[in-house]
């Protein structure tokens, strides 16, 4: 193995944006894109008041999100059947496969890093359009 190969520590300076299927504007961070990552990501994501996903999952792959500021809600289950507010400084873990829709109530942005187990971050999204007219915001 030569040294360009060999695996190495790198910096990501959050500056770049990218669309994510979800309808969200990310913060490009950590990813198999960025830095070759093989088994995570993790990116920073900012929701103005008022913004909501569309509903979605991740095939295969957990999600960990901590809410650094704001609050967000989040409806989650086989029909969104479920919700719950995440604040700031609380933690929120979605399973592998199970729909569900964030969006931002309040009158002030929230701001969460967000990490999952797929390295491609936008790989394993899957869009629920059928679930997005359950929930009215």
């Amino acid at each position: 193995m030569d040294a360009s190969a060999k695996p190495t520590c790198r910096i990501v300076k959050p500056g770049h944006t990218y669309e994510g299927k979800q309808g969200l504007s990310y913060f490009e961070g950590i990813a198999a894109e960025t830095v070759g990552a093989k088994g995570i990501c993790m990116h920073v994501l900012t929701m103005p008041p008022g913004a909501r996903a569309k509903a979605h999952l991740h095939e295969s792959h957990e999600t960990a999100i901590y809410m650094l500021s704001g609050q967000a809600h989040t409806w989650y289950g086989d029909r969104l059947e479920n919700h719950v507010i995440v604040h700031a400084g609380e933690l929120f873990y979605i399973p592998a496969g199970v729909p569900h829709l964030p969006a931002n109530l309040s009158n002030a942005p929230c701001t969460a890093i967000i990490a999952r187990t797929d390295p491609n971050e936008q790989e394993s999204v899957v869009l629920l359009p059928e679930l997005d007219g359950l929930v009215e915001v």
